[in-house]
């Protein structure tokens, strides 16, 4: 081939290389003719949510605890002695209550209950509780009096011999406030106290109320309210009262006594007393004949409070002159005889001049525990 249709050819096939670098359409006729346009699609996938959240266990369950290992029982112990037969309602062990105790009261009368201090006494009588103070569960009541059983009076040196129970004359005092300062120990605490007993009559019935108060303690009252007859007082209800009051109602018509307290009814005789009037009835008794009192004599009457009756024995131990916070006061001091070694022991000094009413009372439990109530005056109620 010639040399020049060599070279021509060669710049042919540059020429059409250069075309295809520079992009021109294979197939373009002239300038007029509209260029095609490709379009490219793409999706478009949007963002994977993100993942849920997996959820924290739950706690496993606490372990069972484990289970104690069962102890064998214990052989029983060996059976205990016979139980001490229960004493009679003077022996038993002073009760613990926050009200002051009545001196007209004995111990076993004071209802078992909370421990607190000690209690004072109140005027005119033997040991509610004090219950509170310390307290003791009453004891089985002593049994009730014969319904024949009256006012026995025997004479000094007649031992053995039937007490006369002729009905002895009286001559009550009139009407009088009598105040008292008190004084005394329980459990090796000492206390002071002040108390009062009103008596009022007007020759047909009769009142007589008392209360003792005591600093941080409260108070405690005894009431007693009746007839007055040939014989003397005839009480119809005897009240005794601390946080609550119980009561003993009177009826001589069918010869017994009802407790409010739910223990059981009690007989009595002409002549029964309650702890309350029974003080102004000896008194009223030395009144009218005091020559037939002399040192020795011992006057046994029946005496109810506000849950049982018992018998109680005074003796006439002797004329003294007191020295009283009311100034010296002649007195006749009589004493209730104990049955047991544990009862009570209360000493009872009458007043002469102030129509043989209460002017000092002194009771002592056989622990040694007292109290003592002692006038600081007196007046018109």
């Amino acid at each position: 081939m010639p040399r020049r249709a060599l070279l021509l050819l060669t710049a042919l096939v540059l020429a059409l290389h250069w075309l295809v670098l520079v992009g021109l359409p294979l197939g373009a006729t002239g300038e007029g003719q509209p260029r095609r346009m490709a379009f490219h699609t793409r999706m478009v996938e949007p963002p994977p949510p993100p993942p849920e959240a997996i959820p924290a266990p739950p706690p496993p369950p606490p372990a069972a605890p484990r289970p104690r290992p069962v102890r064998k029982p214990k052989p029983p112990p060996p059976p205990a002695p016979e139980p001490a037969p229960v004493p009679a309602p003077e022996e038993a062990a002073a009760p613990a209550d926050p009200t002051p105790v009545s001196p007209t009261e004995t111990a076993e009368d004071v209802p078992a209950a909370e421990a607190p201090p000690p209690e004072p006494p109140a005027p005119a009588a033997s040991a509610e509780p004090p219950p509170a103070p310390p307290q003791a569960a009453a004891s089985t009541p002593a049994a009730a009096p014969a319904e024949s059983a009256g006012v026995d009076i025997q004479p000094p040196g007649a031992t053995g011999a039937a007490p006369s129970s002729e009905p002895p004359p009286v001559r009550l005092p009139p009407s009088t406030r009598l105040s008292f300062d008190v004084r005394g120990e329980v459990k090796k605490f000492h206390y002071n106290a002040s108390a009062e007993l009103v008596w009022r009559q007007d020759g047909a019935r009769y009142e007589a109320r008392q209360q003792v108060r005591a600093f941080l303690l409260g108070a405690r009252s005894q009431s007693s309210v009746g007839r007055i007859t040939a014989q003397g007082l005839q009480p119809e209800r005897f009240g005794d009262k601390a946080r609550s009051e119980q009561a003993a109602h009177f009826n001589f018509d069918t010869h017994e006594v009802i407790f409010s307290a739910n223990t059981p009814r009690a007989t009595i005789g002409e002549g029964a007393q309650d702890r309350l009037s029974v003080f102004i009835q000896l008194g009223a008794m030395l009144a009218a004949a005091p020559d037939r009192y002399p040192t020795g004599t011992r006057i046994t009457l029946t005496t109810v409070g506000a849950r049982y009756a018992d018998r109680w024995t005074f003796t006439v131990e002797g004329p003294e002159t007191l020295d009283l916070p009311a100034g010296p006061t002649p007195a006749l001091k009589l004493q209730r005889l104990p049955r047991h070694d544990r009862d009570q022991k209360a000493e009872l000094w009458l007043g002469s001049q102030l129509g043989y009413l209460p002017v000092r009372i002194r009771l002592t439990q056989g622990n040694g525990d007292f109290a003592e109530l002692s006038l600081s005056g007196h007046e018109a109620p």
